[in-house]
């Protein structure tokens, strides 16, 4: 049974009803003072309390997906199969391989031309020699005679560290907002290629260009755009790319905008901080190099290098949200050409409840910064 299992969630919930259950059951028993009393008691309410903090921690993790698998809760690697066809013309010569699909969740999802498809990809950067596990939304558009001969804008779709690219179909719900926005006139139909910033987990690269380790930012800003241009309906310009993310996906999206306008022309950071984390989990990012962490500093960048003509979006809650300051000078230092926009919330926490709150948005704005051709 997987983590995010239903029936792990409820055989913790019964174990935790049994065990307390018996605890008050047994202890007129073990209410002696021997030794054998005493650890009784001991294990018992140990017992008890480990089984009801399993069951808040997967209700927890079942609300906001903080782990997708108990492979991502040990911090183990998972990575995908990678096909190598010899072929010339093949996928796996466009360094974008599908190894799997799936309905969206959506009104129609069933059937091509009403709900699109979700395909299982493995992205070979050709530059960096990442690979990583992806999933990319195809709207119903994409299905659809009329539109057969037609390119369609695309938008990378980051997570949070950690975090997986199922948290952002499951947890985030970008594929069924996305058609909604559509269907409801108030967005153009967008390719999303969705996945985690953790290219070489459990680390957390930050989207930095690592010395001799690996070359994060450089992956999202050409490996990814070129593969998935070769292997869908997708211009290869950046009026035709976008790129979104929250947290740790929020601070990369805005970052490669910053630094690669010629990749992508909009960027959209929710809950986004605004340097590079030095911390355990990322290990030495730039071995010394006082100009790379500068660079990694997107405040730093607005003031000190030329600013680009692209879009910026950057989300914050007055109450909940620890960026509100940094977002704000965000949005002060933003000059011609570069434009911003904001989502500022009364209140709303760092979390998925919060996200759900600004997608829509989100998607609209990306879609009417973005073109199809």
């Amino acid at each position: 049974m997987g983590l995010t299992d239903t029936p792990v969630l409820v055989l913790a919930i019964a174990l935790a009803v049994v065990l307390f259950t018996a605890t008050i059951w047994c202890w007129p028993r073990l209410a002696r003072r021997s030794a054998p009393a005493v650890l009784g008691r001991v294990g018992m309410l140990l017992a008890t309390q480990v089984a009801v903090f399993a069951t808040v921690g997967l209700l927890a993790n079942n609300s906001f997906l903080f782990y997708g698998s108990w492979a991502d809760l040990l911090g183990r690697k998972q990575e995908m199969g990678v096909v190598t066809d010899h072929a010339a013309g093949t996928p796996a010569a466009k360094n974008i391989v599908r190894v799997g699909s799936q309905r969206p969740d959506v009104p129609g999802g069933a059937v091509l031309t009403r709900g699109g498809r979700i395909d299982k990809v493995v992205i070979a950067g050709r530059r960096t020699g990442i690979k990583t596990p992806a999933y990319v939304y195809l709207p119903p558009e994409y299905f659809q005679p009329a539109y057969a001969h037609r390119k369609f804008p695309a938008a990378v779709v980051l997570t949070g560290y950690p975090g997986t690219a199922e948290n952002l179909i499951e947890g985030l719900r970008y594929p069924r907002l996305a058609h909604d926005r559509v269907r409801a006139g108030r967005a153009q139909p967008m390719i999303l290629v969705m996945l985690r910033p953790t290219v070489a987990p459990p680390r957390d690269t930050e989207c930095v260009d690592i010395p001799d380790g690996p070359q994060t930012e450089t992956f999202f800003a050409d490996d990814v755009p070129h593969a998935v241009s070769a292997g869908y309906r997708v211009g290869r310009h950046a009026r035709n790319w976008g790129i979104i993310g929250n947290s740790t996906g929020g601070y990369c999206a805005l970052k490669i905008g910053l630094h690669h306008p010629d990749r992508y022309a909009a960027s959209a950071g929710l809950s986004a901080y605004y340097k590079a984390a030095e911390d355990p989990t990322t290990g030495d990012l730039f071995h010394g190099d006082k100009a790379a962490r500068r660079r990694a500093n997107l405040l730093w960048t607005l003031d000190h290098r030329p600013q680009p003509a692209g879009s910026f979006l950057v989300s914050t809650s007055r109450q909940g949200e620890s960026n509100y300051a940094d977002t704000m000078r965000f949005v002060a230092k933003v000059k011609q050409p570069a434009r911003v926009s904001s989502i500022v919330l009364k209140s709303g926490g760092h979390n998925f409840n919060t996200w759900r709150r600004e997608i829509p948005a989100a998607l609209e704005w990306l879609s009417s910064r973005l073109s199809e051709s």
